[in-house]
């Protein structure tokens, strides 16, 4: 079983900063990616940013330049530096991670429960 536990949401003003982690856990065998995705009331679910395990990192256009993230291999965490925050910004914030376990060697996408992020006008 795996569980993927997201942190650091809140309420923050517009030009504020938020730091967002992720910790996946359980029986966990390698994790190739993990990254961060949002869904804002009746929005569709988006991509934010993806990190590999080599470290090589994918931003969505509209957060590159504000956003950074980072990634520890040793704790399974991974972390969303987000500065400069918009009110567009506002939605839930969810991890993911693209990985195998060691009950099923098939590669498989988990998520977190989410994270609300707003940005207050």
């Amino acid at each position: 079983q795996v569980q993927l536990v997201e942190s650091g949401g809140g309420l923050v003003q517009t030009g504020g900063s938020l730091r967002l982690s992720c910790v996946a856990s359980g029986s966990i065998a390698s994790i190739h990616t993990m990254g961060w995705y949002r869904q804002a009331p009746g929005k569709q679910r988006e991509l934010v940013a993806t990190v590999t395990s080599p470290g090589s990192t994918n931003y969505a256009d509209s957060v590159k330049g504000r956003f950074t993230i980072s990634r520890d291999n040793a704790k399974n965490t991974v972390y969303l530096q987000m500065n400069s925050l918009k009110p567009e910004d506002t939605a839930v914030y969810y991890c993911n991670a693209f990985l195998t376990t060691r009950e099923r060697p098939a590669w498989g996408n988990y998520w977190g429960q989410g994270t609300q992020v707003t940005v207050s006008s």
